[in-house]
């Protein structure tokens, strides 16, 4: 799928169960299109609440605020639930990079009806049409995110729905969740260490100090995983590529250089990378601010939230 499929196709195969036809893909797409604009109101509360806000709480807040729209919350039926699920997976891109331009005095870029959900998230955080190969990483990105079973910030939307809320409550409690640093908040630590070691030639030096004092190395190791992630395979390979790309290797240097070193080294435990170990040097090298990285995650994920709060409705 990662290398085949797109994040709509993706999208569609979680609220649907099932991968669409040439029709309904371009039927869904066009949906997702017409439906990213915001609520001008909403806008207006996003230029005073997110001036000072960390992205994560300026995205809860907005989905909070967007149940305000909704005319029937107590409507819980699937048919309803996958109308406002189609609405938040085609707002999410557009809500993370509002708050940010806004944050940081930015002129406003609407989204664009005939872009993709990366093509248009990447055109307005940047402000400038994306590179073929950057919307493919994004894509890719937002493939690998979107589902994983029943992680922390799943599992704290399937508590809140299981009380007869709404999806906006359930959504928000995702994104609460997502934003502590032992969930979705692991790929910006990871970037914090890289940028500690500075250069692939201290990687040996750091990588034994930190097992010497038993501090964790950031990005490696999974709960689910014995292996190496099979979604941190494809994000080094697109890291790669990215790197080549803008001729910017030093983080992918590092990461490489890491891997390297820290895997033979904790070969008996069946300690590998993770997702969370490539994510930051696909980011950099697609010009997101660091302030960004769990949103990016969100972005994502939305779908497979959605999916999971319609689950488990529907039983």
């Amino acid at each position: 799928l990662a290398e085949h499929s797109n994040y709509e196709e993706i999208a569609y195969l979680l609220l649907f169960g099932k991968l669409p036809a040439k029709q309904e893909l371009k039927d869904f797409t066009r949906k997702l299109a017409e439906q990213r604009q915001l609520p001008k109101e909403l806008v207006k509360l996003m230029k005073i609440y997110t001036k000072t806000a960390n992205s994560m709480d300026a995205l809860r807040t907005s989905v909070s605020l967007l149940a305000d729209y909704d005319t029937n919350l107590s409507d819980l039926s699937v048919e309803k639930n996958l109308e406002r699920g189609i609405d938040l997976v085609a707002k999410f891109p557009t809500l993370v990079t509002t708050a940010y331009r806004i944050k940081h005095d930015l002129k406003l870029v609407k989204p664009k009806k005939n872009l993709s959900s990366a093509a248009n998230f990447l055109c307005m955080l940047l402000g400038e049409t994306p590179r073929e190969v950057a919307v493919k990483a994004l894509d890719t990105d937002f493939i690998l995110h979107a589902e994983h079973g029943f992680n922390a910030s799943t599992f704290s939307a399937r508590v809140t729905i299981s009380t007869l809320s709404d999806m906006y409550a359930a959504i928000a409690s995702a994104i609460g969740t997502l934003k502590g640093p032992l969930h979705g908040g692991a790929a910006e630590e990871v970037f914090i260490m890289l940028k500690k070691i500075g250069a692939a030639e201290n990687v040996e030096s750091y990588a034994e100090n930190a097992l010497k004092k038993k501090e964790k190395i950031m990005g490696f190791g999974h709960r689910v995983y014995k292996t190496m992630d099979p979604r941190a395979v494809h994000l080094k390979a697109m890291s790669k590529k990215l790197a080549e790309d803008t001729r910017n290797f030093q983080y992918f240097s590092i990461s490489e250089k890491l891997e390297h070193v820290v895997v033979p080294l904790l070969k008996e435990k069946r300690i590998y990378p993770n997702v969370d170990f490539y994510s930051p040097t696909v980011y950099n090298n697609l010009k997101i601010p660091e302030e960004l990285f769990d949103a990016i995650f969100a972005t994502s994920r939305i779908s497979g939230w959605v999916a999971h709060v319609i689950e488990q409705l529907s039983d």
